[in-house]
């Protein structure tokens, strides 16, 4: 089977403000430029799949329905300046969880690959040609561990890692982006992809 390289996407200070725990659907607003970067995306055909971590599951901070209505505002949102996703990977652990059946060390949470790994065997994804595109360094450590390019955004918590976390650490991003819109610009730039009009 042929693969293709894709561009993974962390959630919550990548594609949507960074509110810490989104807790209530009034508190999931989406960042300026995001769906028109996920668009640009679409339109080369370069699947664009979502990773988050989402330990407030596990903390029992929120349920599992809302976290259901979360990503699917996500979608209207982004299905509204037609734009689309190609897949939305979870990790609900964490190895403290209140809620039992989410307490686990697992392999998905981020900085670990897990998600990134079943993305690519579900989707037929060729990671090695791939980009994990995110604000944290957690996110560049896990595309790193899965074969892919890390992509910082200074979005998020973005800016105050690039200044405070990245210089003490060895691995480093391939790509670092103003936010989500420029880094899908850079990314389809690496891939060969025709990049006119944009």
């Amino acid at each position: 089977m042929l693969t293709k390289p894709a561009v993974f996407l962390d959630r919550d200070g990548t594609i949507n403000e960074q509110m810490g725990y989104i807790n209530h659907l009034s508190r999931f607003i989406l960042l300026p430029g995001a769906a028109q970067a996920v668009r640009l995306l679409n339109e080369r055909g370069i699947p664009a799949v979502v990773v988050t971590n989402q330990s407030g599951l596990a903390r029992g901070y929120f349920p599992p329905a809302l976290l259901d209505a979360v990503h699917a505002e996500m979608e209207r949102l982004l299905a509204a300046e037609g734009a689309h996703l190609d897949g939305i990977y979870v990790c609900p652990h964490h190895p403290e969880a209140k809620i039992v059946q989410h307490r686990q060390s697992c392999r998905c949470r981020k900085p670990l690959p897990g998600l990134l790994e079943q993305a690519a065997a579900d989707l037929g994804l060729d990671l090695s040609r791939s980009f994990m595109v995110g604000d944290r360094w957690s996110d560049l450590e896990c595309g790193v561990r899965a074969g892919a390019a890390p992509v910082l955004v200074l979005t998020g918590y973005g800016q105050g890692e690039l200044e405070h976390i990245g210089p003490q650490k060895k691995i480093q991003p391939a790509v670092i982006a103003d936010n989500l819109l420029e880094a899908a610009k850079q990314v389809i730039r690496l891939l060969g992809q025709p990049s006119s009009g944009i």
